[in-house]
């Protein structure tokens, strides 16, 4: 069978998952998981039992979940593409070095003032999660914008680095604590993989919408088609 990507919407880090398979030309299908209803259903914690998106579902049936996890994983099928490096190369340290710091600074980042929006926090609490956010946000960003050095691409050349940072750097429309035009190097990588097919189809999916893939879409399957191919795979 095809792997098969969980994707949380709305607006999940597993979005990059979705840009990197595309970029990749993987034969992938995409089963839709909603935020926070099914992500955290006993149907869905029988592929990730911590009920987060995303997870990827392997050829031969295996569930892996965490996107620094996926990305190498799928990385390691495409080192041909220039897009990720085989493992003991230089290119591949460089690449877990920059996954590493989206996954653990830039992602971690925006966690208080996901906090406050999704659990309806008011009052000073409220008040302090979001300056700490911000704060960590701000940094982040500071942070990046060095690692970028004024290349075109975080590792210099597109990578699956590039794929997983337009995932989180998007999050910025629902936590106004920065302006990007304040960090031109991130502005200009964040206009151009706006404009990149495979974000534009990466979009379209979790609006819902017709997409077109560039590469190897075969098309979406519900949660219980998905865990109907488990069985069978097992």
């Amino acid at each position: 069978m095809d792997q098969i990507l969980f994707y949380g919407v709305p607006s999940g880090c597993s979005f990059g998952s979705i840009v990197a398979l595309e970029w990749l030309g993987l034969p992938y299908r995409l089963s839709r998981v909603e935020m926070p209803e099914v992500v955290q259903s006993e149907a869905y914690r029988r592929l990730n039992p911590v009920g987060e998106t995303p997870t990827l579902l392997t050829a031969d049936g295996r569930a892996i979940s965490e996107s620094l996890a996926i990305l190498n994983h799928l990385g390691a099928q495409g080192v041909d593409t220039g897009l990720a490096f085989r493992q003991g190369t230089p290119g591949f340290d460089r690449l877990n070095q920059a996954l590493g710091f989206l996954n653990t600074s830039f992602f971690n980042a925006f966690s208080p003032l996901w906090y406050t929006l999704e659990h309806g926090v008011a009052g000073p609490e409220r008040d302090a999660l979001r300056a700490y956010g911000a704060a960590k946000v701000a940094k982040a960003h500071a942070d990046l914008e060095a690692m970028l050095g004024g290349q075109d691409w975080l590792l210099g050349q597109r990578s699956l680095a590039d794929a997983y940072f337009i995932g989180i750097a998007r999050w910025t429309k629902y936590h106004d604590v920065v302006d990007r035009r304040d960090y031109p190097g991130l502005q200009r990588l964040f206009e151009r993989l706006e404009a990149d097919p495979a974000v534009q189809f990466a979009h379209a999916i979790e609006r819902g919408e017709p997409a077109r893939s560039t590469r190897g879409f075969h098309g979406e399957v519900s949660l219980e088609e998905a865990l109907g191919l488990v069985k069978q795979a097992a």
